[in-house]
């Protein structure tokens, strides 16, 4: 899925400087200790921080939720989080690459039938501050969470082809 699809146009952004112009920012997921240090190397943590306080609303799917959280449980090296949002987070949480999953969710604000999560090596969130709202859980734990403009994922929806999570993203955190 991808915000095109959508009629939304989006740009892969390489460069801090490419932030200015931006409504939202999708945090990808991949390996969050080599995106925090791609991160630290070409100085986005200032860049987003600014940028999110100057209105630009974040979501993070699974890597990027690791970094958006103020905790990291179990941070490798000096992995530094962005801390945009009040939530702690576990990596690899269910386990390694073979004990990724697909499973169905029930996620609040999506209409319709349940939404279709992919996790490889998925994180999950332990701890969530006052202010943010849990959307999902999966065995107990929570997968997906909002505060305001802020939106993160333990799954992948891009890999599922049901748009309603970047719908949501768009009508809820963007345009909250």
């Amino acid at each position: 899925m991808t915000f095109e699809a959508l009629g939304v146009s989006s740009v892969a952004v390489r460069l801090p400087e490419q932030l200015g112009d931006l409504s939202g920012l999708v945090i990808p997921g991949g390996e969050s200790t080599a995106i925090g240090k791609l991160m630290r190397t070409y100085e986005f943590y200032d860049a987003i921080r600014q940028q999110h306080g100057a209105g630009m609303a974040v979501w993070g799917t699974c890597a990027g939720a690791i970094l958006m959280a103020s905790v990291v449980l179990d941070a490798v090296d000096d992995q530094e989080p962005l801390g945009l949002m009040d939530i702690d987070v576990r990596r690899n949480a269910y386990g390694r690459q073979l004990d990724s999953f697909e499973a169905e969710l029930d996620v609040h604000g999506l209409e319709g039938e349940t939404f279709r999560g992919v996790f490889i090596r998925a994180p999950w969130i332990e701890r969530i501050g006052s202010e943010v709202d849990v959307l999902a859980e999966h065995d107990g734990h929570i997968v997906a969470a909002q505060h305001g403009d802020l939106l993160a994922t333990t799954f992948h929806p891009e890999l599922t082809g049901d748009p309603r999570m970047h719908r949501f993203f768009l009508d809820k955190v963007v345009g909250s």
